[in-house]
């Protein structure tokens, strides 16, 4: 038997493998989560001071890519071994410092490894072994960096949501999930409709409400989904959005004119509508009596 045959064949061990996979792939996503912010700020930089004519700030320092060079300590410079660089066990192994110098690591990248796993794990539970589950699966990892960026920077890269939405065009073209032109239209309807709220927002307040990656997100979930999980998606990001808000504001004191990124409740709600959309819809009618 081959190694597609036992896929094919054995749930369990399709789901085992591809949360080891995830797991994988998670410690990929912190270098992700880590870098890609910082050769765009480069590249501003580099950007800036061409117009300018002045010298281009970072020519001096090393190139930065996802590929390389190879990671290392902040605080101290040590380079990980590969040894240091196993997913979850060497954060254990350990205790969450540095090998080198004993400097903490941050809580980030388990839980980053240990979220691509899970909801990898989710995935190949709920949609088995095909194509439906290898296209979820960059879904899950596009939108896992990009929510984590998001948190911490209150940006979305266009480097992963650009893609993210063409990805889905793409597997609307094959019928994966949804047909072509509810793709399309999803991610038309997406965009617009965060965009006229946000134009609304700013001509009543004279501020902005929201960042253009969100607009761009909610097109990219549409064009996975279709059009028909696109209120879904929004009412269940705002709800969360909402009580998370809320409760930081009660709990936590946290500053109620502080913005709060709204990219990881999209992402969450989208991915929530691509696996469970449909009986999520048929609730939704049943409690509006349609």
């Amino acid at each position: 038997m081959t190694l597609l045959e036992l896929l094919a064949t054995s749930h369990t061990f399709f789901i085992i493998l591809t949360v080891l996979l995830g797991l994988m792939v998670g410690s990929f996503l912190n270098v992700v989560i880590y870098r890609l912010p910082l050769m765009m700020e480069r590249g501003w930089r580099s950007q800036c001071a061409e117009l300018l004519g002045q010298p281009n700030p970072d020519a001096e320092k090393p190139a930065l890519t996802l590929w390389g060079p190879r990671s290392q300590c902040p605080h101290c410079g040590h380079l990980i071994t590969a040894i240091e660089n196993i997913p979850l066990l060497s954060y254990a192994v350990q205790r969450g410092r540095c090998a080198h110098c004993r400097a903490p690591i941050g809580i980030q990248y388990p839980l980053v490894e240990a979220l691509s796993g899970c909801l990898a794990g989710i995935v190949a539970w709920k949609l088995g072994f095909g194509w439906p589950a290898g296209a979820a699966l960059i879904f899950t990892w596009i939108l896992l960096a990009a929510s984590a960026i998001d948190f911490r920077h209150q940006l979305l890269p266009d480097d992963l949501i650009l893609p993210l939405l063409w990805l889905g065009l793409l597997a609307a073209l094959f019928g994966l999930y949804t047909d072509l032109p509810s793709a399309v239209i999803g991610a038309m309807a997406g965009y617009l409709s965060l965009w006229s709220v946000y134009q609304v927002f700013r001509l009543l307040t004279g501020k902005e409400g929201m960042g253009h990656g969100d607009f761009k997100l909610l097109a990219a979930l549409g064009s996975w989904t279709g059009w028909q999980y696109l209120i879904t998606i929004v009412i269940l990001s705002s709800l969360v959005g909402a009580a998370i808000g809320l409760a930081l504001v009660l709990f936590r004191g946290r500053d109620r004119h502080i913005p709060m990124p709204f990219g990881p409740f999209l992402a969450a709600a989208g991915w929530i509508a691509l696996l469970w959309g449909e009986p999520i819809n048929q609730i939704y009618l049943r409690w509006l009596g349609l």
